[in-house]
C-alpha cells in the first residue's frame, strides 16, 4: 500500500525546489509550513535538512562569485550560527505559531514593497554594523520556525547583489543555516532512521524541480525574475500568515 504522508511529502519537495529553482529560495519555507500539516515541526525540520543542504550547496557553487560573497558575508553567516544555537528548544508548537505569524507579515510588507519597485540600499560602510546583527535574528527566527528567510533575504538585496550573485549569495547563507539548524535538530532528538526514506525521496524530487525551475530561471530578464521573485515571496508571507491563525 502507498503511504499517502510520502507522497504528500515528495509533492511538497517538488514544488519546492522548482520555486528555489527559480527564485533562489522558498524550499524551507513551502516544505516547512506545508509538512507541519502532517507532522511535528521538529520531524518537518528533519526531513527538510539534506534536500536543504544539497540544493543549497548546488546552488552556493553553481556560479563564479563564492570566493567573492564569502569574503563579504562572513560576519552575518558566524552570527546566524550562534544565533541559531542560542534560540534551541525555541521549535515548539507556540513558540513556532508566533514565528510564522511574524515571518509572515515581515515577507508581505517586503515583498509589497519590492513589487512597488522600493527599493531598500544599504551603503557598503554599513555593512559590518548591520551583517552580524542581521545573521543573529536570522538565526533565532531559523531556531523557531525552521525556516531562514528573514531578515537574511532582504538584506542581501538591500547590498547591491546582481541577479546571479544575489542566488549564489543566498544558496551560501541558507547553507550554513541548514548546518546550523541540523545540530538543533539532532539535541531535540529530531534525526532518525524513521525519517529516511521521507528524506531520501525528498531529496530526489527537490532536485528535479531545482533542475527545472533552473532553466526557467536562465530564460528570464532581470526585470521579469524580479517580479517573480516578490510576488513568490508575497504569496509565501500570505500562506504563513493565514497557517498561524489557523
Amino acid at each position: 500500500m502507498i503511504d499517502a504522508t510520502l507522497i504528500f511529502v515528495t509533492a511538497v519537495f517538488a514544488v519546492a525546489g522548482f520555486t528555489k529553482g527559480v527564485i533562489g529560495l522558498g524550499l524551507p519555507t513551502i516544505s516547512m509550513a506545508l509538512l507541519a500539516l502532517v507532522m511535528p515541526p521538529v520531524h518537518a525540520a528533519a526531513v527538510l535538512l539534506l534536500p536543504s543542504l544539497i540544493t543549497n550547496v548546488w546552488q552556493m557553487v553553481a556560479g563564479r562569485a563564492l570566493s567573492a560573497v564569502s569574503r563579504r558575508l562572513w560576519p552575518m553567516l558566524i552570527a546566524i550560527c550562534f544565533g541559531t544555537w542560542a534560540g534551541l528548544g525555541l521549535m515548539a508548537d507556540e513558540t513556532e505559531r508566533f514565528g510564522l505569524a511574524l515571518l509572515g507579515v515581515a515577507l508581505v510588507l517586503y515583498s509589497v514593497a519590492g513589487l512597488a519597485a522600493f527599493r531598500l540600499t544599504l551603503p557598503r560602510t554599513w555593512e559590518p554594523l548591520f551583517s552580524p546583527l542581521v545573521g543573529a535574528i536570522t538565526g533565532l527566527i531559523t531556531a523557531a520556525t525552521g525556516v531562514f528567510v528573514i531578515p537574511a533575504v532582504p538584506y542581501l538585496q538591500a547590498i547591491g547583489l546582481e541577479k546571479e550573485e544575489l542566488v549564489q549569495a543566498l544558496g551560501l547563507s541558507f547553507t550554513v543555516s541548514t548546518v546550523a539548524l541540523a545540530f538543533n535538530v539532532a539535541l531535540q532528538g529530531g534525526l532518525n532512521l524513521s525519517a529516511a526514506i521521507e528524506t531520501v525521496a525528498a531529496l530526489a524530487l527537490a532536485c528535479v524541480g531545482m533542475w527545472i525551475g533552473q532553466r526557467v530561471r536562465h530564460r528570464m530578464s532581470p526585470g521579469t525574475f524580479r517580479e517573480w521573485f516578490f510576488a513568490a515571496l508575497l504569496l509565501l508571507g500570505l500562506y504563513l500568515m493565514a497557517k498561524s491563525m489557523l
